[in-house]
């Protein structure tokens, strides 16, 4: 055995080992007290002293109106709008590509049907109910049939740029309204049963954008779990990917004893505090693979360079929203033809970075039109790209979320990895903050609207998950 190749064998690797044992020691000891959730005030101007009887009012139906001059007047904007010109040798490398907006503008004002996918949202039962001062808006799908001693209510969470129209195929894939296929094993009481809750976040959707500055993930954790409390349900399941994934791992951390077990298709490490821990994992990783990577891991790893490189090719919006996002929401507030490039070219290459390659972005390969403008129309119809966007601002300028991130995830928990997700860590960071994970899947396809583009996969996963939390 050559000198080099004993020094790795007998010093390196061992003091790696070590050392890595110790910083994972470390991180267990990391403090895990749990930031105290004060209840703040988003409505407009001070709190009134009657706000609590406010926030006890039980919620009212909701339903989606449309008048005739907000269309008239959409029409008019599309009909009107400067699309620049593209590159030529180019795709979706700059971003949408002016001819293909072009494509989708026109399909917009004379096939797509906002009656019609009106007519969709609101077969859903909608509600808005006050928390904090705000109307939440949310949705309310009863199971098909409840089983003795099996009430199972689970709390779905969007995130940017997607809205509670992304879960609409799975909703009813939880609560059995619809048939589905089933998953091998799998008995019919765990086809049925679930009530679905999908909330739009504040500032998204149809629920009122807060109207104070400092609204983050954690406040959002709060009006959620103060809704599912709301509802008459003091135990629940909470699953999100995006924002949704973050609030929902909230959730968790602030409130064990009511979340029986989180399942997220997006999920991370310490967004804000990456421990020696993360980065030694990284580089022994990017050195020796086998050390780091499970086989399915190794499949859909990346060289670090690569890695970064790519994550900053997607996301110089986030540097944006961070910082700046009322400037930009300027222009899309006022040009519909902007909002979707702004969204859909999100909805393209987040599915798939590949498809940067593709002359229309791969979108329809997805998705059809009708489903992704119906995400662009709540935006549009809401007004709410600005404080959408804000959320990002607010998050990254709180000083609670160092706290959660020493807050370890101790419910049950649920991972689904996607292999076209933009952000991925191997299982042994995502340990990290999860700690109890009880189901970890490596699924076949799928990116990051993993419920809008794979709903099956996600309603078999979600299914699995609480099958093994309801074994345990």
């Amino acid at each position: 055995m050559g000198l080099l190749l004993k020094l790795i064998v007998f010093i390196v690797i061992p003091l790696v080992v070590a050392l890595y044992a110790f910083l994972a020691l470390q991180g267990d000891a990391q403090g895990s007290e749990v930031p105290a959730m004060v209840d703040g005030w988003w409505g407009r101007g001070p709190a009134p002293s009657s706000s609590e009887k406010e926030d006890q009012k039980p919620p009212v139906r909701f339903s989606i109106t449309t008048s005739n001059d907000t269309m008239i007047d959409l029409r008019r904007r599309l009909h009107n709008a400067r699309i620049p010109d593209s590159i030529e040798g180019t795709e979706f490398e700059y971003g949408l590509r002016g001819d293909f907006l072009h494509v989708l503008v026109k399909y917009w004002m004379e096939d797509f049907s906002w009656e019609k996918q009106q007519a969709k949202l609101n077969a859903l039962p909608q509600f808005l109910t006050k928390v904090e001062g705000i109307d939440v808006h949310f949705v309310r799908v009863e199971p098909k049939r409840r089983f003795e001693g099996r009430k199972r209510a689970i709390l779905l969470i969007h995130g940017w740029p997607g809205s509670y129209w992304e879960f609409y195929k799975l909703i009813p894939m939880l609560t059995g309204t619809e048939d589905n296929k089933k998953t091998k094993g799998e008995d019919d009481d765990d086809v049925t049963g679930f009530e679905v809750i999908c909330p739009s976040i504040p500032g998204y959707g149809f629920s009122e954008a807060p109207h104070k500055p400092g609204f983050e993930t954690g406040d959002a954790a709060r009006v959620f779990y103060k809704l599912m409390r709301k509802l008459g349900h003091d135990r629940f399941y909470v699953q999100g990917g995006d924002w949704g994934g973050v609030i929902a791992t909230i959730m968790a951390q602030a409130y064990p004893n009511h979340v029986i077990g989180v399942h997220v298709n997006f999920a991370a490490p310490p967004m804000r505090s990456f421990s020696l821990g993360v980065y030694l994992r990284q580089v022994v990783g990017e050195k020796w693979p086998s050390l780091i990577y499970t086989p399915a891991e190794m499949k859909i790893r990346q060289p670090q360079m690569k890695y970064l490189a790519e994550l900053l090719k997607e996301t110089g919006y986030m540097h944006i929203q961070a910082t700046k996002p009322d400037t930009v929401a300027a222009g899309l507030s006022d040009s519909p033809a902007g909002l979707a490039a702004y969204i859909l070219e999100k909805f393209s290459t987040w599915t798939n970075t590949e498809n940067r390659k593709c002359s229309d972005g791969c979108i329809t390969k997805y998705f059809t039109l009708d489903e992704v403008l119906t995400n662009v129309m709540i935006y549009w119809l809401n007004g709410n790209i600005g404080s959408s966007m804000r959320f990002y601002k607010e998050y990254f300028s709180s000083d609670e979320i160092p706290q959660w991130d020493s807050v370890p995830v101790l419910v049950p928990s649920g991972i689904a990895v996607f292999p076209n997700e933009i952000l991925q860590h191997t299982r042994s960071i995502v340990e990290l903050r999860y700690r109890n994970i009880v189901h970890y899947t490596h699924q076949p396809r799928g990116g990051h609207f993993a419920a809008f583009e794979e709903p099956l996969l996600m309603a078999n996963d979600i299914k699995a998950f609480v099958r093994t939390v309801e074994r345990l």
